[in-house]
């Protein structure tokens, strides 16, 4: 893997002239107020029309946890891949009915399973602030730039009103070049309709996981309720009838999650020396112990063994944002590109602004300094999710909400509680064997991290082991009970301060260190870094304007390319389609490349040279997953699920040589919910929309 990982950096950004991208290449996530029409036209003669991308960002979706997802059917029918909603799939599971390896079909609309904790947002209006957000900034440093961007940030989503099926998002753009309120209609009542075999959704494992040829059946279909009715969805995708053909222009709807194309070079000198060596042993240690966990038995399989997936996902992807940034020539790339942008402000007579240049590496010394304690204590993943992230919530919102709305941290305005109290009162499962598995390994990184001198360490640990703390607040603690959580969180204050349970304890014990930690990064660290990046941007704006797309953030983009395979690392020429031909060749009954019992049986009835996977050229990173791919009719052709593994490069630029989205193709999607699920119902109210 990773000689293949190497192998695309060399020619990273042959798409570049000058700093400026080539016209040529199928690189961008665009705004959808900022779409580059003319230039699609010139590549591929067809350009989109305003209706065109109005109906397009209204039909797609975003699903609040961090995928894509679309409208397929005028009765709020939705279509993501399985990983998105995998975790609705083990919430309704139980011990003796394990929907993640058996799936999970409805078969009327009665028994279509309403997901807890599940939100879909729907883009319908984008306004542009940075006047009043960059007003509000002013003269401004340190924490009193945070304070002032905390109150602006909370009086423009506030001034979506307090209705809960309506969200408003501060998007920062370009590094705070630009500033967006997004606002969204969002819908709660989530019901699942299908999801296939953790098998089928999941075939070839970590082996295929970023790699092509695939052969994954990675669909989740949902549906969005209004008022306990499926909602009507005016705008929704249509089914293409004849599918993709190979260089045919495709484009990709989604919310890309971030990417790192627009920092300097002493911004990823600092991924690349500090955070990723940092980073990657960690995740490393922790797949161990999950794939130790899982092998105890099958109870402990069913909890975790989509934690293991992920987590190896992750590992890959982390693994090659460093393979990116320690090839030389690569970096060599970024140094230049940086050079050609100082040099063109420099002939611009804006010489006295390239000082941010120089203020962002002087806070990456100071950053040196801070993240180790920043990214063990506030930065804690562990600290913020599972039980013991329960657990800080509860105790932190009684104190949150006695404040002014703009002076909150920003997880607990008005409007981030509505989803805040979602969550916190869901009744999903939280496993309490692998919630100590993660204690354990947080509370015993942390102690490396720090030292066992450190005084919050000593604060932390006491007289215990790192083992013996994370039994004794999770054996003790009745935070894993949804009604005992809502007993708390009515409660207020005063139920916190009553309260004997461990977890709380813990969370009252250690909170004030990490608000302490957690605002000495801010004030050092992320406001002068946004205070360089906005002038950096205008200095960018000066020289380039909007002709280059920013970099993503979790909201919605549009992107194009076209069906196309690539060379591999060997030189050979891997095609763009595999079929349901190749699937059952490469399957061998032992996993993970073992088909479900259902597959085999069905094989008989299948189309086997229907196209089942794909690749494009469209630049997508993590957060595509669900995103639909359309044709120039905006008809579904297939469904982003992955990229191969020249993409793993895709968070500092687009190699459009071998960088590659992939897909389920819409015949195969449309042949195995006939063929193998037998979800006519659901087959007929697409193609009945077409």
């Amino acid at each position: 893997m990773t000689a293949k990982v190497v192998v695309v950096f060399a020619c990273l950004f042959c798409g570049v002239t000058g700093g400026i991208r080539s016209v040529y290449a199928d690189e961008g996530m665009w705004t959808f107020d900022n779409f580059p029409a003319k230039k699609v036209a010139q590549k591929y003669r067809f350009e989109p029309s305003q209706a065109w991308l109005d109906h397009v960002r209204t039909a797609s979706l975003r699903i609040a946890g961090g995928c894509s997802a679309s409208f397929i059917s005028p009765r709020g029918l939705v279509m993501t891949n399985y990983h998105c909603v995998v975790d609705c799939v083990k919430a309704i599971s139980t011990a003796g009915r394990n929907l993640v390896n058996t799936g999970f079909t409805a078969d009327s609309a009665a028994d279509e399973w309403k997901c807890p904790d599940f939100e879909l947002d729907q883009l319908t209006a984008i306004r542009d602030v940075t006047e009043e957000v960059q007003k509000s900034l002013a003269g401004k440093t340190g924490e009193a730039a945070n304070n002032a961007l905390q109150a602006e940030t909370a009086k423009l989503q506030q001034s979506c009103g307090s209705d809960p099926s309506i969200r408003c998002d501060l998007v920062s753009l370009y590094h705070g070049g630009s500033y967006d309120l997004y606002r969204y209609k969002r819908y709660s009542d989530v019901r699942l309709v299908f999801s296939p075999e953790f098998d089928a959704a999941f075939f070839g494992g970590d082996p295929d996981n970023f790699n092509f040829p695939r052969f994954d059946f990675d669909l989740g279909l949902l549906r969005a309720y209004e008022n306990n009715q499926p909602a009507a969805s005016s705008d929704y995708f249509r089914w293409s009838r004849e599918g993709s053909k190979e260089g045919q222009l495709v484009f990709v709807s989604g919310n890309p999650g971030g990417t790192s194309r627009e920092l300097t070079v002493s911004q990823l000198e600092f991924e690349r020396d500090k955070e990723l060596p940092a980073l990657l042993p960690e995740i490393g240690e922790y797949r161990g112990m999950l794939e130790e966990f899982i092998a105890t038995g099958p109870e402990q399989a069913r909890e975790a063994n989509e934690n293991v997936f992920f987590i190896g996902n992750f590992f890959k992807v982390e693994s090659g944002r460093q393979q990116a940034l320690m090839d030389p020539q690569f970096f060599k790339l970024k140094v230049d590109e940086e050079k050609r942008l100082r040099d063109a402000v420099g002939s611009r007579s804006m010489a006295s602004e390239a000082k941010a240049w120089d203020d962002l590496a002087q806070v990456q010394v100071e950053r040196t300094k801070l993240y180790l304690r920043q990214d063990a204590m506030d930065g804690n993943f562990f600290f913020h999710s599972g039980l013991l992230g329960r657990a800080i919530d509860l105790v932190r919102i009684p104190t949150e909400r006695a404040k002014p709305n703009g002076e909150r941290l920003p997880e607990y305005t008005d409007q981030s509680l509505v989803e805040k109290k979602e969550e916190l009162l869901a009744s999903i499962p939280l496993f309490k064997d692998l919630g100590e598995l993660s204690l354990r390994f947080a509370f015993t990184n942390l102690q490396r991290k720090l030292g066992a001198d450190d005084p919050f360490v000593r604060k932390m640990l006491r007289n215990e082991s790192p083992e013996q703390l994370a039994h004794r607040l999770v054996s003790g603690t009745h935070i894993d009970d949804s009604k005992e959580r809502e007993r708390l969180f009515n409660g207020g204050l005063a139920a916190i301060e009553t309260s004997d349970d461990p977890m709380i304890r813990f969370a009252v014990l250690i909170d004030p260190d990490l608000r302490l930690v957690r605002k000495e990064y801010e004030a050092k660290i992320d406001a002068p870094t946004r205070s360089a990046a906005e002038r950096i941007a205008k200095l960018r704006f000066a020289v380039y304007g909007t002709s280059i797309d920013p970099d993503a953030t979790f909201t919605a983009r549009l992107n194009y390319g076209a069906v196309k395979g690539f060379n591999d690392a060997r030189g050979q020429w891997v095609p763009p389609y595999t079929t349901f031909a190749g699937l059952f060749e490469r399957a061998n009954g032992a996993p993970p490349f073992a088909l479900p019992p259902r597959w085999l049986s069905a094989k008989s009835s299948l189309s086997l040279s229907t196209p089942m996977n794909f690749s494009t050229t469209n630049d997508i990173i993590g957060g595509n997953s669900g995103s639909p791919v359309i044709d120039q009719d905006a008809r579904i052709v297939g469904l982003i699920f992955d990229g191969n593994i020249y993409s793993l490069g895709g968070d500092y630029g687009y190699d459009g040589t071998s960088n590659r989205a992939v897909a389920v193709d819409s015949r195969a999607l449309l042949e195995g919910l006939r063929a193998i699920y037998h979800l006519e119902r659901v087959v007929e109210e697409i193609e009945s929309g077409r």
